[in-house]
């Protein structure tokens, strides 16, 4: 096995983190990586925040519907895309994914809370103070897992196809 298949592989969602915090270098890694996903025609029409100050975070915590561990993450990451470009939502997923994967690479554990057309993001953006033309995409609460839970997923051969789908394949 190679190793972005090794990490890709040994990652999980996590919400519960120690109280040590993320190294500078580890936070500037993760955001080079965001900066560097594939994007459509290379527009990049995207912005990077790393949150760590504990008041934001607890405000970023307290806005969402789904993310209150954002509180308890060392650090939190908000990608934002720009709202008229026709594919914001995949770079920024693909921004995302960058990230979360480096992040996993120096052994830290993240968990992907949505932003797109949520009712919070317009209030994320505003609190982040981040130019009105973007939009919130995703946000991502990292740390040094405190435990990591291991959720059952379906097998490969229930979620995928070659060439085309048959019946039978069900």
């Amino acid at each position: 096995m190679n190793l972005g298949a090794t990490l890709i592989k040994s990652r999980r969602s996590v919400r519960s983190f120690t109280d040590a915090p993320v190294d500078d270098e580890i936070v500037h890694e993760a955001l080079e990586c965001a900066r560097l996903a594939p994007t459509a025609m290379n527009l990049q029409p995207w912005l990077f925040g790393a949150v760590r100050n504990k008041a934001l975070l607890k405000q970023i915590a307290e806005l969402t519907d789904h993310g209150r561990f954002i509180e308890t993450a060392a650090v939190c990451f908000a990608i934002f895309g720009e709202k008229d470009a026709k594919y914001y939502l995949e770079d920024g997923c693909a921004a995302t994914e960058n990230l979360i994967i480096c992040l996993q690479g120096y052994g830290l554990g993240t968990c992907w809370v949505a932003g797109d057309k949520k009712e919070y993001g317009e209030p994320v953006r505003k609190l982040l103070n981040v130019p009105e033309k973007y939009t919130l995409v995703s946000l991502i609460a990292g740390g040094f897992p405190k435990e990591i839970t291991i959720p059952k997923k379906k097998h490969l051969d229930e979620v995928s196809f070659m060439d085309t789908w048959k019946e039978e394949e069900a």
